[in-house]
């Protein structure tokens, strides 16, 4: 009996054992799904999500994602979620089924927002080196081609920097990099290759007649004598004889020219420059002044261009005579051309002011000029001529004295010429017969009835003596 009971107490505490670990089994699941409706707010759905990088604009539940997933990173260290167990006791298999369903219905969400997977983004890499294009770019091939030359010419890169003229203004440490690479770059070198065979034959030769002359070339062209003529004969000999020596673009007439230019320089072999005075003044410029002759510089008089000269001059002088004689001619027909010859004048007209365009008569002994408004007339409107906005409403009176003399006074503001004469506001001039009035672009003749003039002259004398 008493093994019976301690069988059916031991079997009653192993039941309340399960019984107590499948209550807190529950009450664990319980926590957790309190603890994860706290931390989101409710349940999650599962979303499908593209790791590709794609532009465009977000949905309202990627939005709350979003949101979710700065709420979390907030939260120092990422929340970790475990069930409580009891030790000593395992779970059953409807326990478990409880676990892994709880587990499936949020451990994804999890990883999926406090993990996000990263972006991959795409790298273009470049197939050449960034200093190999650009030293690709400013190597032109036509410099490429001088920078052989002159080096095979010369053999001296110093000599090369100092005596080509490339496209651009290179340094010697650049032209030594250059020309290394072309020597032990073989991608440099395959394009320098290509470039330079695409360059036109013409363009080829142009720039091989340009290259340096060599050591030896000089050597052979300062043996010609400074005191002679050479012709192109003489160095086409030079080319047929040594043709070893000298570059198979050179012509005669380029080998001159380098001749001259090693004459020019003293560089010949009969030639030696003049050494500096070993004293301790050296001659300056005011010294050797002081030492020139005046008297010698002078030029001694050439009695036959005097001669010469005094002769042309009398001619000028005669021609000068005639055309002044033969003036009145020209003038009359000149005027019966342009219509300014004297007009017939009645017997009140005292003179008349003919423009271009129109012509004034002037039949009482003072009239004025000017530009005619609503508000102010004058007896001469210059408006019915040309543009007179330039001239002032009372620019100038016109009045003949009891002696016959017409005078005109200037009243306006801009000066009026008188055969080319300014008179200035306020002065008066006298008008002679055939007169240019120019006032302000406006050109005028002023004509005189000489025949009226001279019998009011005739008057005047007669009240004269009386």
């Amino acid at each position: 009996m008493q093994s019976g009971e301690s069988v059916v107490g031991a079997a009653m505490g192993v039941a309340g054992a399960h019984s107590r670990s499948e209550d807190e089994e529950s009450l664990s699941v319980k926590d957790m799904k309190r603890t994860t409706t706290q931390a989101f707010g409710g349940g999650v759905p599962k979303r499908r999500s593209s790791s590709r990088s794609i532009k465009r604009k977000k949905f309202d539940d990627e939005l709350v994602e979003s949101s979710l997933v700065k709420s979390s990173s907030r939260v120092k260290g990422p929340p970790v979620i475990e069930p409580v167990r009891c030790s000593g006791s395992e779970p059953s298999s409807s326990e478990r089924k409880k676990l892994t369903k709880s587990g499936t219905a949020f451990t994804p969400p999890l990883t999926m927002m406090l993990n996000p997977a990263p972006m991959a983004k795409r790298v273009k890499k470049s197939k050449q080196p960034l200093h190999i294009t650009k030293d690709l770019g400013r190597w032109k091939p036509t410099d490429d081609l001088l920078l052989i030359n002159a080096v095979l010419q010369t053999t001296d890169l110093t000599s090369v920097h100092l005596g080509v003229k490339f496209s651009c203004r290179f340094t010697l440490r650049e032209i030594k990099e250059r020309w290394y690479s072309l020597l032990y770059d073989p991608i440099i070198s395959k394009l320098a290759w290509q470039a330079m065979r695409q360059l036109h034959p013409e363009a080829i030769a142009a720039i091989q007649s340009k290259a340096l002359f060599s050591q030896a070339e000089q050597e052979l062209l300062a043996k010609i004598g400074s005191t002679s003529q050479p012709k192109l004969d003489i160095f086409q000999d030079l080319l047929s004889k040594h043709p070893d020596v000298f570059h198979p673009c050179r012509t005669p007439k380029s080998l001159l020219v380098h001749w001259q230019l090693l004459k020019q320089y003293y560089l010949l072999d009969d030639q030696s420059v003049q050494p500096l005075p070993k004293g301790d003044q050296v001659l300056n410029f005011s010294d050797a002044e002081q030492m020139v002759d005046d008297a010698k510089l002078k030029d001694s008089r050439d009695e036959v261009l005097e001669h010469e000269m005094m002769i042309s001059d009398r001619h000028q002088k005669k021609e000068i005579r005639q055309l002044e004689q033969e003036l009145p001619r020209w003038q009359v027909l000149v005027d019966s051309i342009t219509g300014m010859s004297m007009p017939d004048f009645d017997s009140q007209t005292l003179a008349a002011l003919r423009g271009r365009m129109v012509r004034y008569l002037m039949r009482s002994r003072e009239i004025t000029l000017g530009r005619a408004t609503k508000d102010r007339q004058v007896d001469v409107d210059l408006a019915l001529e040309g543009p007179a906005w330039k001239i002032s409403r009372k620019q100038g009176i016109i009045k003949l004295k009891n002696n016959g003399d017409f005078f005109i006074a200037n009243e306006g503001r801009r000066p009026i010429y008188i055969d080319g004469r300014p008179v200035l506001s306020g002065n008066k001039w006298k008008l002679n017969n055939n007169s240019v009035v120019e006032i302000a672009g406006l050109r005028f003749v002023f004509l005189i009835n000489l025949e009226l003039i001279s019998l009011i002259k005739a008057e005047a004398a007669k009240m004269t003596q009386q």
